[in-house]
Formats: structure tokens, C-alpha cells, sequence
């Protein structure tokens, strides 16, 4: 009489196998992960789109994003997210301030301290930030106390000319990193074609790889991510509010993007998206779904699948990711001056003597409460040189 195997040995053999055979071809897996990290391929797309063809690649998140996207453009009538860094928009002739809604600027300020000096650590911006440190410490530890040295102090106002402007251009590596990982990508999945004979991956790769290429090349994008007036000469102020260390100013010249007008963002000028550009990414939508459909059969080869999708996603979290420069976004600009001071309010009265009503602009960002006796007296001052210079025609803003 057979001995009576118990069915936990029984089980749990079972579980052992279902594990083996999952870890060597895992099912599904792929199908899944289609449907996760949207928000990535979105940055991506935000980053390097508005040039034509845009080179982000083929990789998990895209039916996500896909589905997404259809409800962005159908009811929120635009594609470009909104900025992932908040910051301010400061007139600085009037001193209106706006909250951004541009994703070109809220990078140009979450990256400022990476690209400011051209990235030099020697530059005039860091050693002013270092100076205005090292007074601010020695003021604090002049009884003889001994403190922490401050990571930061005062306010540091970086003054840039604008240049001629050039949306749409991406830098030679952008390209080159988007081609180098579409072709290692189609590579890894014609591996399994030559040795098995097996083609759908292949074919997943080079379906998925045409709509993401399409999915960037929408004009739509370009009319989003730069909606503004060219060739102004208004002065702006970009801050990410009180409490920062840094201020860039930038002076039109008559060169460069109107900043009041980009913050503003796509929402708010008339560049809403057309039924076409609607039509077209409904169509883009479904077909990334029969491609998520498609990637669920595939039984067979299936790790060089995920590392197509891996390989991918990697290039889109370094583009999503990666620090960039304001000419990179089509904002080209030539650094003139920089102002410092341990104290905010005494920077603020040196950026007004440089810069007539600049320095003012940025007061009650700063300084929202209620001023003392004598730094409105100085404003007041201040401001009566001010209107005398423009009644002159010598004050530059």
C-alpha cells in the first residue's frame, strides 16, 4: 500500500516550482510594469520635448502615461506638467508677483546651483555666497560664543542679460544618449530572434519604441513649454521666495523670453490643444493598450524584455532627473553682476541702488511685515532717486 504523502510536503513543493518556473521566465511581469512610473516618462518628456523629434525611450510607465495624457489634453486642455520646483516670478518694475506654472523655469530655478558660475567653484557667485557666510559667522560668534557655522545667510542677487532666445534645440549628447540606448535596446530584444527564433519581442520593442518617438515629435509641445511674448525688454526677478539664499534677476534686452508671461503657464495663454492633437493622442492611447495586451502573451524570453524596459527606464530617470542649463530650455543668458550681504534687507538696498526698483520688487516678498522707521525712510529715498534717474533716462532695468 503506497504511503499517504502529506499534502503541506505536497504544497510546498509546489510553491518551490511555481517560484523556479516564475524566476526563469517571469509571466506578466512586463505587463505590469508597463503601467508604472508614468510620472517619469512625463518628466522626461518635459525635459527634452519641443524639438522635434524627442529622444526618450521605449520603457516601463509609457501606457501609464499614455492614459494620462489623454486626461490632461482632453480636459485640462495641455501635455506639459506642471513644475516640479515651486518658485516666484517677481515683476521688477512693479513688483507683481506670480506663482510659476512653467516647467522651463521651476528648472532653471531647482537647478540655479549647479549651472551658476558655468559651474565653477571659484566663480564670483560662490564666493560672494561664501563671504556673505563667513561674515554672517563672525558676527555671531563675535562675543566670543562659539556657534555652528551657518549653512546659509543673507540673500545673494545674481544679475543676468538675456540673449537671443533658441527654443527647441537639444545638445548633441541628448540626441546621442536617446539613439545609444534605442539601439542597445533593439539588440537585447533581437537576441532571443536569432537564438530561438522567437520574434514578438522584438516586434513589442520596435512598436513600443515608434509610438514613445511620435508621442515627443507633437507640436504641442513647443507651443506649451515656451507660451510667451519674445523680444522684451521687461526685467523679472526668479526666487524661490523668503527664506532663500539665491535671486536671479534677469534684464530682458530686448532679447529674451518674456518671464511674467511664461509663468503664466500653458493653462493660461491661448495655446490649449487642438482636436487634432486630442484625436491623436486618444490614438496613441489605444495603441499603446493593444501593445500592453500584446506584451501579456509573450510567455518565452521574457527577462529580455525586462531589461529592454530596464534599459529604458534608466535613460528616462537620468533625463527626468538630470540637472540642465537655462540655454538647454532655449534661455540663453550672460551673467553681469552678483549682490550679496549677510543682512537681506542691506542687499536688497544695494540691488535698488544698482538697479532702480529691482531692489523694491522684492521687498515684500522678503520682508512681507511691516518695515521700521528708518529702512522706510532709506526706501523712501530710495525711491526718490529712483523716479529722478528714470526722469533722466539713466536707470536701467
Amino acid at each position: 500500500m503506497p504511503a499517504l504523502v502529506p499534502r503541506r510536503v505536497l504544497a510546498f513543493g509546489s510553491s518551490s516550482e511555481e517560484f523556479a518556473a516564475q524566476w526563469e521566465n517571469p509571466a506578466d511581469v512586463f505587463s505590469v510594469l508597463l503601467i508604472l512610473g508614468g510620472d517619469v516618462v512625463a518628466r522626461a518628456l518635459a525635459q527634452l520635448a519641443g524639438s522635434g523629434i524627442t529622444p526618450v525611450a521605449f520603457s516601463f510607465g509609457w501606457v501609464s502615461y499614455a492614459v494620462t495624457a489623454v486626461v490632461s489634453a482632453v480636459g485640462e486642455n495641455k501635455l506639459m506638467p506642471l513644475p516640479d520646483c515651486a518658485c516666484k516670478v517677481i515683476n521688477g518694475k512693479s513688483g507683481y508677483v506670480r506663482d510659476n506654472c512653467s516647467w522651463v523655469l521651476g528648472r532653471i530655478v531647482r537647478d540655479y546651483e549647479s549651472w551658476m558660475d558655468d559651474g565653477n567653484r571659484n566663480g564670483p557667485i560662490h564666493a560672494c555666497v561664501a563671504r556673505i557666510i563667513e561674515e554672517k559667522w563672525a558676527s555671531m560668534t563675535s562675543d566670543g560664543i562659539i556657534v555652528e557655522r551657518p549653512a546659509q545667510a543673507g540673500l545673494c542677487v545674481s544679475v543676468y542679460d538675456a540673449m537671443q532666445v533658441r527654443p527647441g534645440r537639444l545638445r548633441p549628447g541628448a540626441y546621442l544618449l536617446g539613439l545609444t540606448t534605442i539601439v542597445l535596446q533593439l539588440l537585447v530584444a533581437a537576441i532571443p530572434c536569432f537564438l530561438f527564433g522567437g520574434w514578438a519581442i522584438l516586434l513589442v520593442t520596435v512598436v513600443g519604441t515608434v509610438l514613445a518617438l511620435f508621442n515627443g515629435s507633437l507640436s504641442q509641445w513647443a507651443k506649451e513649454k515656451w507660451a510667451c511674448r519674445r523680444n522684451t525688454s521687461k526685467t523679472v526677478v526668479l526666487t524661490k521666495g523668503n527664506g532663500s539664499q539665491h535671486a536671479i534677476v534677469v534684464v530682458g534686452c530686448g532679447l529674451g523670453f518674456d518671464l511674467e508671461d511664461l509663468a503664466a503657464g500653458p493653462v493660461n495663454v491661448n495655446v490649449s490643444t487642438s482636436n487634432m492633437t486630442r484625436i491623436t493622442i486618444i490614438g496613441l492611447a489605444t495603441c499603446w493598450i493593444l501593445l500592453l495586451i500584446t506584451a501579456a502573451g509573450i510567455q518565452e524570453n521574457t527577462w529580455f524584455l525586462l531589461a529592454v524596459g530596464g534599459i529604458g527606464i534608466i535613460q528616462n530617470i537620468f533625463v527626468a532627473g538630470r540637472s540642465r542649463r537655462p540655454e538647454d530650455f532655449g534661455v540663453p543668458l550672460k551673467f553681469r553682476t552678483v549682490i550679496g550681504h549677510p543682512k537681506v534687507m542691506d542687499c536688497l538696498f544695494k540691488v535698488e541702488t544698482a538697479l532702480p526698483y529691482v531692489g523694491r520688487s522684492m521687498l515684500e516678498t522678503f520682508f512681507p511685515g511691516k518695515l521700521r522707521a528708518d529702512e522706510k525712510e532709506k526706501w523712501d529715498e530710495l525711491e526718490a532717486s529712483a523716479s529722478s534717474r528714470a526722469e533722466a533716462g539713466t536707470g536701467r532695468i
